[in-house]
């Protein structure tokens, strides 16, 4: 078990750093394509669709600066971690307004937090971001973007098996995903993603444990706002919250399922392993 000074950590909370940016089409386009949408990009005025943000604000880091694992270390307001391997653990997100194509972004984010958990994959860091979007006309949405740091596997091990979880039987959505190795491709070149663990096989099996590539966390979350999307015609998201519960790998098809909430102003949708148990939970409400 590895000793981490959370105070050292946590003293770094509360950075800040603003960056600016150009809601363009073409990130837009590019998700369209890579997860098979029917929907036609929008033109210049018109709204992307809620969580599609994504391709924007890219991570610029120079090469040099780049990890084993292919990351920054210490990128933007995250101090450098005493931990090497790097997870998607979750989102909180709140749409207060449109972004449209042609908007000039500007983005602040703030180191909110940083815990230091013993789980039973051993220990963790939990890293949350807040991160704020306003285009000319205010505030479009807050992020809370929760990253989480893992120990190293040793040479020969395999990653840790999360807790299994069971979802409530009888939903009525359904919908299977298959991310092959192009589609994760394709997903990382649109974020400007350089984690080797989803496009580096011999990386992602050798060196950090796991059976093969790795589905990004923001692709999941991708496909299950889009599957409330879907599933919710004529409805406008106001929230989207979505945590992790275990990895999902590339060649492996994984099922969408929920369903609308009791009082049909909400959504429950999971996204499940092969063997039927949880990889992503998320929930949703509607204006």
């Amino acid at each position: 078990m590895t000793a981490i000074d959370e105070a050292e950590l946590r003293r770094h909370i509360g950075r800040r750093m603003s960056e600016e940016d150009t809601a363009t089409a073409a990130p837009i386009a590019m998700l369209i394509a890579t997860f098979n949408r029917s929907e036609p990009p929008p033109r210049e005025g018109q709204a992307i669709p809620p969580g599609w943000h994504i391709g924007y604000f890219l991570n610029m880091a120079p090469q040099s600066t780049l990890a084993a694992d292919g990351l920054p270390t210490g990128a933007g307001v995250l101090p450098k971690m005493p931990l090497p391997r790097r997870m998607y653990a979750g989102c909180r997100m709140t749409f207060h307004d449109d972004i449209r194509i042609g908007d000039k972004l500007v983005r602040e984010t703030t180191l909110s937090d940083l815990q230091v958990r013993q789980g039973s994959t051993g220990t963790l860091i939990f890293a949350t971001q807040t991160r704020r979007i306003s285009t000319p006309r205010g505030l479009a949405m807050t992020e809370d973007y929760q990253g989480a740091f893992r120990e190293e596997v040793k040479e020969g091990q395999k990653s840790g098996i999360p807790k299994r979880e069971e979802v409530p039987p009888g939903l009525p959505w359904r919908r299977t995903i298959k991310a092959d190795a192009v589609s994760l491709f394709r997903f990382s070149a649109i974020t400007f993603n350089p984690h080797r663990i989803h496009y580096d096989k011999p990386y992602a099996m050798d060196v950090e444990g796991y059976p093969g590539l790795v589905v990004h966390g923001p692709y999941s979350q991708h496909c299950l706002s889009d599957f409330i999307r879907d599933m919710s015609p004529g409805k406008r998201m106001a929230t989207f919250n979505m945590g992790a519960r275990a990895p999902l790998f590339e060649q492996e098809p994984f099922e969408l399922v929920g369903r609308p909430s009791g009082d049909g102003r909400g959504a429950e949708v999971w996204a499940l392993t092969p063997s039927g148990t949880v990889a992503m939970q998320a929930t949703a409400t509607f204006a």
